[in-house]
C-alpha cells in the first residue's frame, strides 16, 4: 500500500527536515500549475515517468521549462534504448503515484529501488525546489541538500545531469 501525505510528512519530519505545503486546486499540467506562481516560489519542476526497452524505469524531475527530447534522453541518462513513458500501472505499482501527481517524493514508495532518479543539475541554483507530495493538490517546497537526504534515506542515489544544452 502507497505511504499517504501524512506519512511521507512524517518522514520527512523524522529527518529533521523542514519543508513547507501549500495546498491549493488539484493541477494535472505545468500551465496549470502556472497559476500559482508568486504564491510558491523556487524551482517548479516537471517529472516523467519513462522506461526502456528492457524495462528499466527512470523518473526524470527537471526546470517546468525544460524541454526534453525523448529521442536522444536515453544517451544521457543510461537507458538501454530509447526511452517512452511508462504504464500508470507500473507508477502506481512502483511509485503510488497517478498521472498527474508524478513527484520526487514519490520514490518513499519505491523500496525495491525499482526506479532511477535523474535530477537536472540546474534545479541546484535555486533555494527551493517544489514537488507535489503525493497529490496535485498540494506543492511542497524542500531545500536541494535536504531533497538529496531525502532520497538518500529512501536509498536513492540521484544522477545529477544537466539535461538542457
Amino acid at each position: 500500500m502507497p505511504k499517504s501525505y501524512e506519512e511521507l510528512m512524517q518522514f520527512i519530519s523524522d529527518l529533521g527536515i523542514e519543508v513547507s505545503t501549500v495546498r491549493h486546486a488539484p493541477v494535472f499540467t505545468v500551465v496549470e500549475a502556472q497559476a500559482l506562481r508568486g504564491k510558491i516560489t523556487g524551482a517548479h519542476t516537471k517529472n516523467l515517468f519513462l522506461k526502456d526497452k528492457k524495462d528499466n524505469f527512470f523518473l526524470l524531475t527537471v526546470d517546468e521549462e525544460a524541454e526534453v527530447d525523448l529521442k536522444t534522453i536515453h544517451t544521457k541518462i543510461g537507458a538501454a534504448s530509447r526511452v517512452s513513458f511508462g504504464k500508470p500501472e507500473k507508477l502506481l505499482e512502483y511509485l503510488g503515484l497517478v498521472p498527474g501527481s508524478v513527484s520526487v517524493l514519490g520514490v518513499i514508495n519505491d523500496g525495491e529501488r525499482n526506479v532511477k532518479v535523474i535530477l537536472d543539475e540546474s534545479l541546484f541554483h535555486h533555494e527551493m525546489i517544489n514537488a507535489h507530495p503525493l497529490t496535485n493538490e498540494a506543492t511542497t517546497s524542500i531545500r536541494p541538500d535536504d531533497l538529496l537526504r531525502f532520497l538518500k534515506e529512501t536509498g536513492h542515489s540521484p544522477l545529477i545531469l544537466k539535461i538542457e544544452a
